[in-house]
């Protein structure tokens, strides 16, 4: 089967935490023997900061920020087997949304990949005129990529026929244990953009801990901090390439990972840097959330901080030994469990399944 996928960026995960996500599950449906396009708009900076070539899985078509040039992508919507509009690509959302749902193909399996269903249904709970409200009839599928019951539960009462979470993973060929590496050394690292909606939990989670531990050593990669008063014993590093994502997270004593806001509330949605630290062996110190114990075992596989306090006392109480056995027990579990050779398996059957319920419903 064919796939058009339009998304954010494949080839670029600057300002774009959906590309390893991306990146994991449409290189195994490549392997299943899937043809997929990936449309990306040349936008934010992103094709300045690509941190993969393009795969020979895919076909890149990069295409410029403008409407002629996205009424021509959404065209070739009418040449797929299964048409995908994720959320979030960040340029004439709504007109790619409406558009590729038009033009595509009545056969055709129409999805709405949600990476982002926190934010996306509060949209649609404040604006009724929101496209997704008008195409949600012709969706064969909502896919998001976190959420559990409190999203399909929303998405179905907005009038979705199903809605499926499929879960970041791991790929363990990109992402792996590495030697650590003297510019990525700390007690404790934390890797994520300064967001409006993420910020306020990095100021409890992580630069307050640093306050009260002024004789322990803090890293903070990611986009966005420069501005940010930190205290003298952390260290901003800027943003942090894919290829240097396994040393970033082998390197310290201890990795954090922050939900932002919605997702910490919504519950269900682990991200991207959950999978690729723990994939790394890393001791993941992570803020709590509802459906983490789907995922990772608290105090085997993975420390849980409910505020800055715990934060302080697990790194204090936590000795290299200890970090390296939670490290090694969380990456079995993932490696085991939360692969992406998993979620493809995942995606392909609901993918037959649905082209099969398509072409059935057309003979009778």
């Amino acid at each position: 089967m064919k796939i058009a996928f339009y998304g954010s960026s494949l080839l670029s995960s600057y300002w774009n935490g959906a590309a390893t996500y991306y990146r994991g599950l449409l290189s195994d449906l490549a392997r299943r023997g899937y043809s997929i396009t990936f449309y990306e708009p040349d936008a934010f900076d992103r094709q300045q900061h690509r941190d993969i070539e393009v795969p020979d899985w895919a076909d890149v078509r990069v295409y410029p920020a403008t409407e002629d040039a996205v009424r021509r992508v959404i065209a070739e919507a009418a040449k797929a087997d299964v048409v995908v509009k994720a959320s979030g690509v960040g340029v004439f959302d709504h007109e790619l949304l409406e558009g590729v749902v038009a033009a595509s193909r009545p056969d055709a399996v129409r999805i709405f990949w949600d990476v982002d269903a926190p934010a996306t249904l509060a949209e649609l709970r404040e604006d009724s005129d929101h496209p997704l409200h008008r195409v949600m009839p012709s969706l064969d599928l909502v896919l998001t990529y976190g959420g559990g019951s409190p999203v399909i539960e929303a998405y179905e009462g907005f009038g979705a026929r199903r809605c499926v979470p499929i879960y970041n993973a791991l790929d363990p060929a990109t992402h792996h244990p590495a030697p650590a590496e003297a510019r990525f050394s700390a007690d404790l690292s934390f890797l994520g953009n300064r967001l409006p909606d993420r910020e306020a939990r990095v100021e409890q989670f992580f630069l307050e801990p640093a306050q009260r531990l002024p004789g322990r050593d803090f890293l903070i990669g990611g986009s966005g901090w420069e501005t940010k008063a930190m205290s003298s014993n952390v260290r901003h590093i800027g943003h942090v390439y894919t290829r240097d994502h396994n040393a970033f997270n082998a390197s310290p004593l201890a990795v954090l990972n922050i939900a932002r806001d919605s997702m910490a509330a919504t519950g269900f949605s682990p991200a991207t840097r959950v999978f690729e630290a723990v994939g790394a062996g890393a001791c993941l110190i992570t803020d709590a959330w509802v459906g983490l114990e789907l995922f990772l075992k608290e105090g085997e596989e993975v420390l849980v901080a409910r505020d800055g306090k715990d934060v302080v006392d697990h790194v204090e109480a936590l000795t290299p030994d200890r970090a390296q056995g939670i490290g090694e027990a969380g990456r079995a579990r993932i490696t085991r469990d939360h692969t992406y050779t998993r979620r493809g398996a995942e995606v392909d059957a609901i993918l037959r399944a649905e082209a099969l319920r398509k072409r059935e419903r057309s003979v009778a």
